[in-house]
């Protein structure tokens, strides 16, 4: 095998992602030394401006930070404000938060599926091709996706940037008629849903793994959504198991206004975006942290669905730690995230008021939940006024910037040993390689230009 004394590839942008960045490879001899992600965006400066707003304002000012995921920013938001200020909400305003996040979680994960991540296994470069040769398949997504459109609009006033939603609960509540044909679409959408399981389960997929630790909200009873205890599975490695093992390992949890004892930050050069440790170590957050961790409350259709998949029974401690794979875990979460609204629509009864009151107190407050790309994370402190004195958002995909350089570095080692990929080949490994974790670039400014150096 011959290598070249230097060989830089550049690519303008990366396709088939929300945001902008960079990735530069070192190469020496047949190993990847280093995979470094540089995040050129702007910085947002959510967390500057946040200060010295009304403990009211933090849900319709974070939502604007991310349009395609605006719920988890507003629920993370409101449960820091309301833990901040000691107020509970439960009963059918919790229900209906859980609603409402179900239906991000439907348009979300299958825009995820259907126009970013498919074509990379039916060898198209866009949605707009994959229309022209698949018309039913792009149909049943679009399907879906207005299903989850529909929740979004009902409960949350419209379907991106929803502005029915506050502290304490909501400005409006449905009555219990008004779902009744929301319920019709979805149970149309269950069956596209299920569909679309079985779709993606027919694509081929490169055998690969992860060695990192996994990170999820967990709840006991339930598929964690909305709320939860952060929860920790330990990498294969800490076991002396392969990084692909199946088998997963038993975890640990921590309250989450310890979260940032665990999770640390710190600014890396060339990037507007932090890089995250847990507990020194790298990991990833997302569907196959949540599965992993999860996978045993799935309802019976999904967790039939994922076994049917391929998947295996999460109830056996069976885990999926291929990052090509998790496109069929998505697959798996649009159907629970179905299934569970229907759910939810069918137990619901109008509650009293659309919100409790949340007087404001001197305090801090931490809320997470478990946006379609994995756990996002806020703090706030109020002064006695509830004025925002300090805020932090940590979103998921800061968090996964270290397990995508590790996969990055691993993969194109590996193609490296077997041959002399061109730089279009290799640029196209990379480009799929972070396109299975769905990372929200933009979120995490507060790619591609690829560089490859030999020597």
């Amino acid at each position: 095998m011959t290598h070249r004394a230097s060989r830089v590839l550049r690519v303008g942008s990366l396709t088939r992602v929300e945001g902008e960045g960079a990735l530069r490879l070192s190469v020496h001899g047949n190993e990847v030394d280093r995979a470094s992600l540089t995040i050129y965006e702007p910085p947002r400066f959510f967390e500057a401006f946040l200060r010295g707003r009304s403990h009211t304002e933090p849900p319709d000012i974070t939502s604007r930070v991310c349009g395609i995921c605006p719920v988890a920013y507003q629920m993370s938001a409101c449960r820091a404000i309301e833990d901040a200020c000691g107020t509970v909400v439960d009963g059918q305003l919790a229900v209906l938060r859980r609603l409402l996040y179900c239906g991000e979680w439907i348009e979300s994960q299958t825009l995820h599926v259907y126009l970013l991540h498919a074509p990379d296994f039916l060898g198209v470069g866009s949605f707009i091709e994959l229309a022209r040769t698949r018309r039913a398949d792009v149909e049943r997504g679009l399907r879906l996706k207005q299903a989850g459109n529909a929740v979004m609009e009902l409960l949350g006033g419209r379907a991106i940037h929803p502005v029915n939603i506050r502290v304490g609960g909501f400005h409006r509540v449905p009555a219990a008629s008004e779902l009744r044909p929301l319920a019709e679409q979805l149970r149309r959408a269950r069956d596209d849903a299920a569909e679309t399981v079985r779709w993606v389960a027919g694509f081929d997929f490169p055998d690969a793994g992860c060695d990192n630790d996994l990170f999820a909200l967990a709840e006991p009873g339930t598929y964690a959504i909305e709320s939860g205890t952060p929860t920790v599975m330990p990498a294969p490695s800490t076991a002396g198991l392969p990084a692909d093992s199946d088998r997963g390992l038993a975890t640990h949890t921590f309250p989450v206004e310890e979260f940032s004892d665990h999770v640390v930050e710190t600014q890396v050069p060339l990037s507007t975006a932090l890089h995250s440790q847990l507990d020194g170590r790298r990991h990833l957050t997302g569907s196959l942290a949540r599965y992993a961790i999860s996978g045993q409350w799935l309802s019976p259709i999904a967790r039939q669905a994922a076994q049917d998949a391929g998947l295996g029974d999460p109830r056996d401690s069976v885990v999926c730690r291929n990052p090509f794979r998790s496109i069929i875990v998505r697959a798996v979460e649009v159907l629970y995230a179905v299934d569970e609204a229907l759910r939810l629509i069918e137990a619901y009864t109008p509650p009293p008021r659309p919100y409790v009151d949340v007087p404001p107190r001197a305090a801090t407050g931490h809320g997470a939940t478990e946006a379609p790309r994995g756990l996002l994370y806020h703090r706030y402190t109020l002064d006695a006024d509830g004025t925002v004195t300090d805020a932090r958002l940590v979103p998921p995909t800061a968090q996964n910037q270290g397990a995508i350089e590790e996969d990055l570095r691993r993969l194109v080692t590996d193609r490296l040993a077997v041959d002399e990929p061109t730089d279009t080949e290799l640029t196209t490994l990379c480009e799929k390689a972070i396109r299975n974790h769905d990372p929200c670039i933009s979120c995490s400014a507060h790619f591609l230009d690829l560089a490859v150096e030999r020597r």
